[in-house]
């Protein structure tokens, strides 16, 4: 499956890492994925989901919070509700670069982060929870005996997993004052809530009050026999078929055409992934390429330059344009080919140009055109070629206007 890493910014401004797992084939929707508290968007849990749903045609964006994994900042500034913030940021994201996602998936405090984000994002219409905790509060037993000392020093450090992380008095009130219940009352979207009725990190109980406060639609799913963290491949492998399954009802993934105008042309929207020095993102209708420069100029190739874009465009065009006017002629052309290429030369050196001084951009295009012509019928086509509208707006007066987002 194609798998796109990139930076995002986040609400305290921090450059976020993200990781969008995309299908082969058509994106049916996309989804929004939280991770659980601490762990970070490679978690397997997370991963084994993303890579699952793109399987059936869901893209899906996931990312390290702040402070967490490649992501900027510090976590001992972090705060339940600045992650819930960094979610509706990740959001905006690809409704800007993309398309706003349907569904909304959370793993343990994620699925917490995700309830009490799900009413600024208006576009989803799917809501997911994975081991979810009905209290963010709840994720303070986990250090519970250090939690006095947090409070009077004004910050600590603790073990999670195996691993230290510094906690701040901020973080305990801003769990302390969360509403969630009311949240999740407040919904007004379909909720599928999945738990282990084993599960030892979050109990049972938590999934049941959730649940109960939820207006219908909503679902609930066991996932006995598995442990909080989905360590089994075949757990995750199943949740992202219940969520598949399940979200047919709520969210049309019936993969369609664009819906842009025929008339007009389409947005192309370029955006560094933040994976390479270079490296671009393109993103135009339902199609996405990578955009690099070459290894001998510092990026890493892992996509066309911006001149082999170009190009490809002009090629494009010229050999679209020549097989409209063959078709419309009825004459035998079997296949066309272009063959391009772009350099400097001096002006002096070129008879034709108005230009005399300095360097000239030359494009140099080879046509092959296979079948059974004559030389009259070559010849037309030829002419033809340099009537395809890349080429026209090429060798006439362009005008490029620039401004600001806002």
């Amino acid at each position: 499956m194609p798998h796109e890493r990139f930076e995002f910014t986040g609400e305290g401004g921090h450059q976020l890492a993200a990781a969008l797992d995309t299908p082969d084939g058509p994106v049916k929707a996309f989804a929004l994925f939280a991770h659980c508290f601490t762990c970070g968007k490679d978690v397997l849990a997370a991963k084994r989901i993303a890579v699952a749903l793109a399987g059936k045609g869901i893209a899906t964006l996931r990312f390290d919070f702040t402070g967490l994994g490649s992501s900027e900042g510090d976590f001992a500034n972090s705060t339940f509700s600045s992650n819930v913030a960094d979610l509706v940021r990740a959001a905006d994201h690809l409704r800007e670069t993309r398309k706003a996602p349907a569904i909304l998936i959370g793993h343990s405090l994620g699925g917490a982060a995700i309830l009490a984000a799900a009413g600024r994002i208006p576009e989803a219409k799917a809501v997911v929870t994975i081991a979810a905790p009905s209290d963010p509060a709840h994720v303070t037993h986990f250090f519970k005996d250090r939690v006095e000392d947090i409070r009077t020093q004004g910050e600590g450090v603790v073990s999670l997993a195996g691993r230290p992380f510094r906690i701040k008095r901020e973080f305990l009130d801003d769990v302390a004052e969360q509403n969630l219940m009311a949240q999740v009352k407040a919904l007004h979207k379909a909720l599928l809530v999945m738990h282990s009725p084993t599960d030892d990190t979050v109990g049972i109980d938590n999934a049941t009050n959730i649940f109960v406060a939820a207006r219908h639609p909503k679902s609930f799913v066991s996932l006995a026999g598995t442990d909080h963290l989905l360590s089994g491949k075949q757990d995750a492998a199943y949740v992202a078929d219940v969520i598949g399954a399940w979200a047919e009802r709520y969210v049309d993934l019936a993969a369609t055409p664009s819906t842009e105008a025929a008339s007009g042309p389409r947005n192309v929207v370029v955006q560094e992934t933040r994976a390479g020095k270079f490296q671009q993102i393109v993103t135009t209708g339902p199609h996405r390429m990578l955009a690099d420069e070459p290894v001998a100029v510092g990026g890493d190739d892992t996509g066309p330059g911006p001149y082999d874009f170009l190009l490809t465009g002009l090629g494009a065009c010229t050999s679209m344009t020549m097989r409209m006017y063959a078709d419309r002629k009825q004459l035998p052309v079997d296949r066309i080919t272009v063959t391009l290429q772009h350099s400097k030369i001096h002006a002096k050196d070129c008879a034709e140009c108005e230009t005399r001084d300095g360097m000239l951009d030359q494009i140099d295009r080879v046509i092959r055109i296979e079948g059974a012509l004559d030389a009259d019928q070559r010849q037309r086509l030829m002419e033809i070629a340099d009537k395809c509208p890349v080429h026209r707006t090429l060798t006439s007066e362009v005008r490029i206007v620039t401004k600001a987002a806002e």
